[in-house]
């Protein structure tokens, strides 16, 4: 059996290990499109902030492993998928044979249909490679405008805050972080961080980036021109399925997934950040967080080597450390027609909790300056689990969540 895996993220990685775990005898080749050994996105603002150097970066510190494992590392980008015959082809002209594969190719980022964002000072963050060039031009004093104020900018921004660069961010929406907190919470954060001597522009656009390797100038809506040494793009990411066009796998949001992590191919699976799965509450959805992309990979990986196993269900979860505000949303934090809602604010201390009802069940909550039991919160969603009496007390008090849960849990 000769399994291939495309993709040499988190998901990528638990897959080979995975097959390898459960078929001693299995060929498996590991495809990454990026030289070096297979890293993880989510350690590059570490390496930004200087808490770790590039070795940091590795899923897997020790350089034997995949040897010992017998995983032979492709570095190569698939240019097409021929579903019929079983077969990848490369950008370089190469043809890779698969008895099995898997899809894990992540996602790319966006760039946001502004003239000027090929000049040399204009960098994402997303690859090692944007890493280093962002640390050669991000130092102390150094004038870095940040495009794009969502969970992944909101990451960036920190990082660069430590590097002790003059932080300016822009973000069109008309709060930080939209899809992930309300208005309340997004206001909130955009306060915390203007305390802490960022300069927010929300509801702003880039209209136009001028300039050369010594500096640019960038034309904003509002706000008039601002000079930068540097900008960085987090505008937000799009699965990477371009290369599946006239493949027969089916693409809507990202690749559509079973519960057993397969294509509309037979033999064909996708996992991660790539790949539209199951929900908790019965839908499709993308579920970009890297405990998913693991967990749907073991259960893609699992089912390729004959082992059928279903994956439960993803339910949106996200924590982001914003300079030391911590903020979660679970589930339908947005709410449904028709819901309840129960929440507490106290702006002062920077302190939201919101809870979002479905008749007797609670489907989405959002959380603000507070840690404490917030699993709880993931539980009581998750299960699905009808509150009775709690849902009345909640609306009355939600900070009675664990409570509930320990109550329903019983």
């Amino acid at each position: 059996m000769k399994y291939v895996i495309v993709g040499s993220g988190p998901a990528g990685v638990t897959a080979a290990e995975t097959l390898r775990a459960n078929d001693p005898q299995g060929e498996i080749l590991l495809i990454g499109d990026e030289p070096g050994p297979p890293y993880s996105r989510m350690a590059i603002p570490y390496l930004l902030e200087g808490s770790i150097g590039e070795e940091g970066t590795r899923l897997r510190p020790d350089r034997d492993h995949f040897d010992r494992l017998q995983v032979a590392l492709l570095e190569a980008r698939v240019e097409s998928l021929d579903s019929e015959d079983r077969l990848l082809v490369l950008s370089d002209g190469g043809r890779v044979q698969f008895d099995r594969l898997l899809l894990a190719t992540g996602s790319r980022p966006v760039n946001p249909p502004v003239e000027g964002l090929d000049s040399p000072l204009v960098r994402h963050c997303w690859t090692l490679e944007d890493a280093r060039h962002i640390m050669d031009h991000a130092s102390q004093g150094s004038r870095v405008v940040l495009l794009g104020a969502g969970f992944i900018g909101c990451i960036i921004m920190e990082a660069l805050v430590k590097r002790g660069v003059r932080l300016t961010v822009v973000e069109a929406g008309d709060r930080m972080v939209p899809r992930m907190m309300d208005q309340v919470a997004g206001h909130l954060i955009e306060r915390w961080c203007i305390e802490q001597g960022i300069d927010v522009r929300t509801s702003t656009r880039i209209n136009l980036v001028e300039g050369n390797e010594k500096g640019l100038r960038l034309q904003l809506e509002p706000g008039g021109d601002l000079e930068a040494d540097l900008l960085v793009v987090a505008a937000g990411v799009v699965p990477n399925t371009g290369f599946l066009e006239g493949s027969g796998v089916t693409v809507e949001q990202g690749i559509r997934v079973d519960a057993r992590q397969q294509t509309s191919v037979p033999a064909i699976y996708a996992a991660g950040d790539v790949c539209e799965g199951v929900d908790w509450d019965g839908g499709h959805g993308i579920h970009a967080i890297q405990p998913m992309a693991v967990e749907t990979a073991r259960v893609a990986a699992l089912n390729m080597a004959g082992r059928e196993t279903e994956h439960v269900g993803s339910m949106d979860m996200n924590v982001l450390d914003t300079l030391g505000l911590i903020a979660t949303s679970f589930g339908r934090w947005q709410g449904v027609e028709g819901g309840d809602t129960a929440s507490l604010l106290d702006e002062r201390r920077f302190r939201y909790l919101k809870l979002q009802f479905e008749g007797e069940r609670l489907i989405g909550a959002i959380t603000l300056g507070t840690t404490d039991q917030v699993g709880a919160l993931r539980g009581l969603i998750q299960s699905r689990r009808r509150l009775g009496r709690w849902k009345e007390r909640l609306m009355q008090d939600p900070t009675r969540f664990m409570e509930a849960w320990a109550a329903i849990a019983s």
